[in-house]
């Protein structure tokens, strides 16, 4: 039988990585930084058989299971107006009271339309709608999971019904069928940051749920692909993460949320998502099993919701990503 240990071995001198699974951590604005890890893997041979994100990690990892080249994402990231992700709607721009009552009546300060209709865009120039254009069609172990039959795997947290999800096998929990799922609406769901963005609403037969970030719940979800059987995997998992170490007494990573910070319970409430979203993760990141396969990419102190950030400092987190995949690389003697 296969430990957690045994999982994240092997990552040895060859001719080339070979075969492997991907896992993206969330991480906001810093998801420049997994552009710059994965275009080190893919130097050193990887290919990617299924790939599995959260809210940042999700967006990154959607493009490149349609089949975008690193290349490809880093200029199309370096030249995103990070800005836009901050989209308003009439509601929020009422003087002094409109954030506020966007938290109270729309459960979020923006929209989300932006960032869900650029994915839309870039998947389909790669020819990917729904999720049957990402299903492997050439994989025949019964053993498996369903979540790993297809290309792609994010992850969201339901808190209509306090579940986690993944999608797009958890589709099924509410009588949709998974693969004519919009991988856009997914991704979606999956960067829902509480109270930064608006909820998703999943609509179903006899109901309707709220989408929220997977982070609150899993943020680095780098054990997705393993076995449940006992048996080794055919291929390693190697995860990269964004996560920020929170700086002491301090939880204010969303500066978009400054001005409602002089609301009764808003700070207290901001701390407890930031501390769901991050803190979990960073003892979860301590454990042996998780580090031997995990590249740890350095933030550079800057907030992952800062969605001020230059094309200048895009690329200063896309070099700290390739750093930090070639430095893990070296560490295991792989190319």
């Amino acid at each position: 039988m296969n430990t957690p240990e045994d999982r994240g071995a092997g990552v040895t001198a060859s001719a080339g990585l070979g075969p492997l699974d991907l896992v993206l951590s969330g991480g906001g604005v810093l998801g420049i930084a997994h552009v710059g890890a994965v275009s080190v893997l893919e130097e050193r041979g990887a290919k990617f058989k299924r790939i599995a994100g959260t809210s940042a990690g999700s967006i990154v990892a959607s493009l490149l299971a349609a089949g975008a080249s690193t290349d490809y994402l880093h200029q199309l990231l370096l030249g995103l107006q990070y800005r836009r992700f901050i989209d308003k709607d009439a509601l929020d721009r009422v003087p002094l009271v409109g954030p506020a009552l966007s938290l109270v009546l729309e459960n979020g300060y923006a929209e989300g339309t932006y960032l869900h209709d650029l994915l839309e865009t870039e998947l389909a120039r790669f020819g990917v709608t729904t999720f049957a254009d990402l299903r492997i069609s050439d994989d025949n172990d019964a053993d498996l999971r369903p979540s790993h039959r297809w290309r792609l795997t994010v992850m969201a947290a339901d808190v209509t019904r306090g579940q986690l999800l993944r999608l797009p096998e958890d589709y099924q929990r509410y009588d949709l069928a998974p693969d004519q799922q919009r991988v856009a609406d997914a991704v979606r769901a999956s960067t829902a940051v509480p109270y930064l963005y608006e909820p998703y609403k999943l609509r179903y037969p006899g109901g309707e749920s709220l989408l929220v970030d997977g982070g609150l719940i899993t943020n680095y979800p780098v054990d997705i692909f393993d076995r449940s059987d006992g048996r080794s995997g055919r291929w390693r998992t190697i995860g990269v993460t964004l996560i920020p170490t929170l700086p002491a007494g301090d939880t204010r990573l969303v500066p978009a949320l400054s001005l409602l910070r002089g609301f009764p319970g808003f700070r207290f409430l901001e701390s407890l998502v930031v501390t769901a979203i991050v803190g979990r993760d960073q003892g979860y990141l301590a454990q042996p099993w998780v580090q031997s396969r995990s590249i740890e990419v350095d933030g550079l102190g800057v907030s992952p919701f800062d969605f001020t950030i230059d094309a200048q400092t895009a690329g200063r987190l896309y070099e700290s990503g390739r750093r930090a995949a070639t430095e893990f690389l070296a560490q295991r003697g792989s190319g």
